[in-house]
């Protein structure tokens, strides 16, 4: 049985408030610092890259809509099979430029599949 395409937008959406809690409050020194903070994120970015790699296998017209999901598959590739070279200050960067348009995008298709318009 195939899963609805929303789950695959939820499990996003709800991975990306979670690295935005888990970073909450701090700067990239204290991000470097915390491996168990850096894990979650990495963790967190792992579950978007793989929910959207189903995405794409499912509805590619959905996934086509989403900015940069190749690229957030290959960051999420990187993050799980060459895990000694992940650069904090890389990992930063996309937290603070790249999920919030992420986020915005998925949240935004989300309301269009359930009937809104927000």
């Amino acid at each position: 049985m195939k899963r609805d395409p929303r789950a695959f937008l939820s499990d996003v959406i709800e991975a990306g408030h979670a690295i935005q809690q888990a970073v909450d409050g701090m700067n990239l020194d204290d991000y470097s610092d915390s491996r168990l903070i850096r894990s979650s994120v990495e963790r967190e970015f792992t579950i978007i890259g793989e929910a959207l790699s189903q995405l794409s296998r499912q509805d590619g017209d959905l996934f086509t809509q989403i900015d940069q999901a190749p690229q957030i598959i290959s960051f999420r590739n990187k993050l799980t099979h060459e895990y000694v070279t992940i650069n904090d200050q890389l990992v930063w960067g996309v937290i603070h430029d790249n999920l919030p348009v992420l986020l915005k995008q998925c949240t935004q298709l989300l309301s269009e599949l359930d009937g809104g318009s927000s």
